[in-house]
């Protein structure tokens, strides 16, 4: 144990539970060790909580900001949630390994706002299916807004599907329901950081009723490396979806997190078949 609080000390890395920097430290890196999240399963599904979600709760991890829900799921061949109803919450779907389909009761090509009820929305307005099957580097976004109804399937008969659900604070609650999702392909996510969703649909991402930005990419080799601006007053979390890769030097391995307080930039590096995930938050 001693040992371990040292490399705290020496790295500025906090792999001890805390959630503040130490006294005079300019910056922390916060690792979420995958080994150390919540753990459920329900024969059919098997799932890994960042945060505290359903069952599992953990008093340190009640999400961080505005992110509140990162799950990471693998649905057995052909099972699935029933139809079952979501309210004020924005919801991302990103799929890792399979297909995964989605049905819900939003009118086919429906008007699709962001912002307040009866409010023209910010950013891109979009039509998008009441159903669609989501593969891997399709990303989708759900805003539950008044309410939904909406069920979730393996669309495989022999193989598994993995994918991740997010939830994330809206900014107004008893908006109109939507739903939109978009593809970010593998070689347009290689060895750089690719915006997948944004309060206004910002570089083609899709957009959200939420005050956070996502970013995905993958990196493989100490070639590939990607460095991102972080703002002082925002927020920052990294998910490692799988792989293992270096951020600011400190080494992670994948269903690991990491959340950077007080950094001014964050270097992805030194990958091995790492697909990454990093959000920008608000901290309310």
């Amino acid at each position: 144990m001693r040992a371990r609080l040292r490399l705290c000390q020496l790295r500025e890395v906090n792999y001890c539970g805390r959630t503040q920097a130490p006294a005079g430290a300019a910056a922390v890196i916060t690792v979420r060790p995958s080994s150390e999240r919540g753990r459920s399963s329900t024969g059919w599904l098997h799932s890994a909580h960042s945060f505290s979600f359903g069952a599992y709760f953990d008093l340190r991890h009640q999400g961080h900001g505005n992110l509140l829900v990162l799950n990471d799921d693998t649905m057995a061949p052909g099972k699935g949630f029933g139809t079952h109803g979501h309210r004020d919450m924005e919801i991302v779907s990103y799929v890792l390994d399979g297909a995964l389909a989605h049905q819900d009761n939003l009118p086919t090509h429906q008007r699709q706002p962001v912002g307040p009820a009866g409010a023209e929305p910010d950013g891109d307005k979009r039509d998008a299916p009441a159903t669609g099957i989501l593969r891997p580097g399709d990303v989708q976004r759900m805003s539950a807004g008044w309410g939904v109804q909406h069920s979730e399937f393996n669309a495989l008969p022999d193989q598994d599907t993995h994918f991740l659900q997010i939830w994330i604070k809206p900014l107004f609650t008893g908006i109109r329901p939507s739903y939109e999702q978009k593809h970010f392909s593998a070689a347009d996510r290689r060895g750089r950081l690719v915006r997948i969703a944004s309060r206004k649909g910002l570089e083609g991402s899709v957009s959200m009723n939420a005050d956070a930005n996502v970013w995905a990419g993958l990196f493989d080799g100490t070639e590939e490396a990607a460095t991102h601006t972080l703002h002082p007053e925002r927020l920052a979390y990294v998910h490692l979806a799988r792989g293992t890769l270096k951020v600011n030097g400190v080494p992670l391995a994948g269903g690991d997190g990491a959340l950077l307080e007080a950094e001014s930039a964050l270097t992805l590096h030194d990958g091995d078949q790492a697909e990454v995930l990093v959000f920008d938050l608000s901290p309310k």
